[in-house]
């Protein structure tokens, strides 16, 4: 027969034993519910594939905007679409014929902030002729300003800009670039450097070489 000591010590093991087999009872009775995974903002309003959309001003077709997806997110803080597998602005004028386009490898347009953000391969031709390419670039329509902080190249028909901070307005008639590089035309260049060089011969002939005297009448 056991001793109290001993009867204490197995009622003590009896007692652990039968917690512990509750316990695990309970815990196997409990149900484990994760929280939803579908906040309202990572849902978006409206996805559309494949688009090609006309939009005219006035009665006017003017742009046209073809993006293989776009989607639109008012829930999202900011409110933005987006345009993640390319985008393509085209401007055309009366006779439909494309004025200027712009395209980009992807794009967010901020609707309340009303600011465009692009990235990727960005380029831009002007009704002017004027053409632009760059990594990134912002229009604020608030502002009707376009900017870049990353490398940015300009041509047209006279120059060639490069530099890392870009400044123009909307209408890319205006514009800057700082920390910048500037190439203009050979020819013109050529024009302007042989026109220095007979004018700097002329005035220095005139100034050491022989004046040519005036003609004399000879009398006979």
């Amino acid at each position: 027969m056991p001793d109290d000591g001993m009867r204490h010590k197995l009622l003590l093991v009896f007692v652990s034993v039968t917690v512990l087999a509750a316990s695990m009872a309970c815990s196997e009775e409990h149900e484990h519910i994760a929280p939803a995974i579908y906040p309202q903002d990572s849902v978006p309003a409206m996805v559309s594939y494949g688009v090609n959309t006309l939009i005219s001003d006035s009665g006017i077709i003017k742009y046209r905007i073809v993006a293989e997806q776009w989607e639109v997110n008012p829930n999202r803080n900011p409110s933005k679409w987006t345009f993640d597998k390319g985008l393509l602005l085209e401007q055309f004028d009366l006779s439909m014929h494309i004025q200027s386009y712009i395209q980009c490898d992807t794009a967010y347009y901020y609707d309340v902030r009303k600011l465009w953000e692009l990235h990727g391969r960005v380029r831009i031709l002007t009704k002017r002729g004027l053409k632009f390419s760059s990594e990134e670039l912002f229009w604020d329509e608030r502002s009707h300003q376009l900017y870049s902080n990353k490398f940015s190249h300009l041509i047209t028909d006279d120059k060639e800009l490069k530099g890392n901070r870009f400044r123009s307005d909307e209408r890319m008639t205006k514009y800057s670039v700082k920390t910048s590089k500037g190439y203009f035309d050979k020819k013109t260049f050529d024009k302007n450097s042989n026109d220095n060089k007979n004018k700097q011969q002329a005035d220095s002939a005139r100034q050491y070489g022989r004046q040519l005297e005036r003609p004399r009448r000879i009398n006979k």
